[in-house]
């Protein structure tokens, strides 16, 4: 087990906000004590921060968007990963949160060291109601797609039993988390103020996923239905590009994280939900939506929620410690002795996060160095 000092470290207290100047050790796979190592890097100059955490991306979905996805094996979507996953390891996200089309085969592949990646917890479909942006149906020729395989149950269900089952098939193919579709899409151009749940439904969802012990993260653009998931329980609330002062009031008493995707649009009213959600005191927590941008841009995210209020620090926490919270993964999120060695060494001892990308020197996941 090898044991790394980091010398001369300025790191970034997460939790308090502060830069710290002190030796960080690598000991084996989590952040250890002492000054004993078998290789030191020296860090003089340069800011260590946490591993950064993306929420909200789709790491199988990159060929989707080309023109021709329809006529890809199916065995693409999977494989066109692997470049993708690699890409964001490479930038210091060392776990991610698939808000669909990743199956359990990726996962496995990244657990046990067939492709580099980080983390993967996966949700495999978008469960809706019949009509939803998950329901892939032409009227012409009915459903399309090509996800209708064992590893990528059905998402589409209707009332609240409907709900049940729908959990219980993600479950069984190996979903960490439950992903549900409560509104349109304003990818699609439809129904982005549109409740397509029910209260039971909704109350089904969470309380099938929590009796499995999975949580619910809930794409909602529009207010009302981002204020019934959360007052029905969901864990996250992802985009809310539309929200009110109920909807953040409802976030805020029931403890629902808030994952904007500002990435994905940078609209008034996007940023004006941020706001408002920030001034509630709704936890906030990085997520890209990519590839709706490459996810090569994938640190952009945070720059973005600097700029809208949340500052430097409160973006770097949103990718980081909230973001560790929001997913129930205490043992990563910041840099504390007994920690998962997740770290990223970024080039100046600054907190500026305009072009974070540029600024990556070295990644470490799981204490093995992969920049």
């Amino acid at each position: 087990m090898t044991r790394t000092l980091l010398r001369s470290a300025a790191y970034l207290d997460v939790a308090a906000g502060e830069i710290v100047h002190d030796d960080v050790l690598i000991d084996g796979d989590v952040i250890g004590s002492g000054a004993e190592a078998d290789e030191t890097v020296d860090c003089r100059g340069m800011l260590l921060v946490p591993g950064f955490i993306d929420c909200h991306t789709h790491v199988a979905l990159t060929e989707v968007l080309s023109a021709n996805w329809l006529d890809l094996p199916r065995s693409a979507r999977a494989l066109s990963a692997v470049p993708v996953l690699r890409t964001l390891l490479s930038l210091g996200v060392t776990t991610v949160r698939d808000a669909w089309g990743a199956d359990a085969g990726l996962r496995l592949a990244v657990e046990r060291g067939w492709i580099d990646g980080p983390q993967l917890l996966i949700s495999l479909r978008q469960v809706c109601t019949t009509g939803g942006i998950g329901d892939h149906y032409s009227v012409a020729s009915g459903p399309v797609g090509g996800y209708a395989e064992p590893s990528m149950p059905d998402p589409v269900f209707d009332g609240a039993d409907g709900a049940r089952a729908a959990v219980r098939r993600m479950v069984r193919a190996g979903a960490d988390w439950i992903k549900a579709a409560i509104t349109g899409s304003i990818a699609a151009g439809t129904g982005v103020h549109d409740v397509q749940f029910t209260p039971d439904e909704m109350r089904a969802l969470v309380e099938e996923a929590a009796a499995r012990g999975r949580d619910v993260m809930v794409h909602a653009h529009g207010a009302r239905g981002a204020e019934l998931a959360a007052s029905c329980g969901a864990r996250s609330i992802e985009h809310g590009v539309y929200l009110d002062e109920q909807a953040v009031e409802a976030m805020a008493v029931n403890g629902t994280f808030y994952v904007p995707t500002l990435s994905c649009s940078k609209i008034p009213e996007h940023r004006r939900s941020v706001r408002l959600a920030v001034d509630a005191g709704v936890p906030i927590a990085m997520g890209t939506d990519n590839p709706v941008t490459p996810h090569s841009t994938v640190l952009d995210e945070i720059s973005l929620l600097a700029e809208v209020g949340l500052g430097a620090v409160g973006a770097l926490r949103a990718a980081t410690i909230n973001a560790a919270q929001l997913l129930r993964l205490p043992d990563r999120g910041e840099i504390a002795v007994g920690k998962r060695a997740d770290l990223v060494l970024l080039d100046g001892d600054d907190l500026d996060v305009s072009h974070l990308a540029d600024r990556v020197k070295a990644v470490w996941h799981n204490g093995k160095r992969y920049r």
